[in-house]
């Protein structure tokens, strides 16, 4: 509990520190900006000044060398200078080519406007000039300073959050491990008890079809206690004949299913060996095979198909069940994904790490029609 409330307020005390970075980072910025804005506005202020000192002097003696030099220097901010009547007299920093066309000043004239206020150059009231500019390239560029570093920041945080999903997953994975390896070791407590009433239920001469069934019950937990205990572990792959592990599955699920459903397995050689581990090979073809139940209702036709080709062996489990759309072929192997009102959605996601992790096979939806029934296919490596 106090992880989690630790872990809890980590997570609220970096989002305000992260919206505290934010609003300092759009302060200053906009302070900057500001500043700036302002820097360029007694630029076109001075140049005012040698405009009007130029155009007011009329001693043709007269050094206007510096006045001169202001007006050069501005070589970044665009500008316009118009007389009292509105027509365009001079311009500064704007493309000479396109300024060709007089629609080109004018729209540029009309976005200054927008932009900032004129500047009046006269010499006592008269001869009146305006000079109208725009904020230069660099003043444009730093408005969008603040967006880039706001997609940093969110980057950064998107990679916080992932790598702090990662390790909830992580820890995650290592409970449910946890907890399917104490549950192998729980049920093989009653396990060995029962093996031992299986042994006096023998002596007592009680009719041995009874007896059996509880046998092949037992050996069937016992099996179950045995793939719990390894999940988190790498399982070792011996050499097996795929075909005998599959028909075992297969006739313990034909001998507890409805009678309604007929079961059918077909393959043409008895023996094709792969590298195998039967355990969870085994609970691979017990839950393609439920699957193909619960979709038949209980009712309709299931075809197991061993086939051997050159190098794989595939094997395809056929049911006429309510089938499903294209568009759920991959959604299925994912985990918690189920379209049972029971279950939690873990056996064909199970399957498909045990197919494809452990075993380096192939496990998918071959073809599935609604209101038909649906193909899964497996193919895995030949020894």
């Amino acid at each position: 509990m106090n992880f989690l409330t630790n872990n809890i307020l980590f997570k609220r005390f970096a989002i305000i520190i992260s919206l505290i970075i934010v609003s300092l980072i759009l302060w200053n910025t906009y302070i900057f900006f500001q500043k700036f804005k302002q820097e360029e506005r007694i630029k076109m202020e001075i140049l005012a000044t040698a405009q009007k000192e130029i155009a007011t002097n009329t001693d043709l003696n007269a050094n206007v060398d510096l006045p001169l030099k202001v007006i050069e220097n501005n070589n970044n901010i665009p500008m316009i200078l118009v007389n009292a009547k509105g027509e365009i007299e001079y311009f500064q920093n704007l493309d000479s080519k396109k300024a060709e066309n007089p629609k080109y000043l004018e729209n540029q004239l009309a976005k200054m406007k927008t932009e900032n206020e004129p500047i009046e150059v006269s010499y006592k009231g008269k001869n009146r000039q305006y000079i109208y500019y725009r904020d230069s390239d660099l003043l444009n560029k730093l408005s969008y300073y603040p967006i880039a570093l706001i997609l940093i920041l969110f980057l950064f945080l998107s990679v916080i959050y992932m790598f702090y999903n990662s390790n909830k997953a992580a820890e995650t994975n290592k409970l449910w491990t946890g907890m399917a390896k104490e549950t192998a070791h729980q049920i093989g407590t009653p396990l060995s008890s029962l093996l031992g009433w299986i042994a006096i239920l023998k002596m007592e001469k009680i009719d041995e079809t009874y007896v059996n069934e509880i046998e092949k019950d037992v050996h069937r937990l016992n099996t179950i206690a045995n793939r719990f205990s390894k999940i988190g572990s790498i399982p070792e792959l011996k050499k097996e004949n795929i075909v005998d592990i599959t028909k075992q599955a297969f006739d313990y699920l034909e001998s507890r299913s409805s009678k309604q459903i007929s079961f059918s397995f077909n393959t043409i050689n008895n023996e094709i060996y792969t590298n195998l581990n039967t355990e969870l090979f085994g609970w691979v073809i017990e839950n393609l095979i439920k699957n193909a139940i619960d979709a038949m209702l209980g009712k309709g036709e299931l075809i197991l198909k061993i086939e051997n080709t050159s190098k794989k062996v595939k094997i395809t489990i056929s049911d006429t069940g309510k089938g499903m759309p294209k568009k759920l072929f991959k959604q299925i192997f994912k985990p918690g994904f189920t379209t049972k009102k029971r279950g939690w959605g873990l056996g064909l996601s199970l399957s498909k790490r045990i197919v494809e992790d452990y075993h380096k096979g192939k496990i998918f939806v071959q073809k599935s029609e609604i209101g038909k029934g649906t193909t899964f296919e497996i193919l895995l490596e030949k020894v």
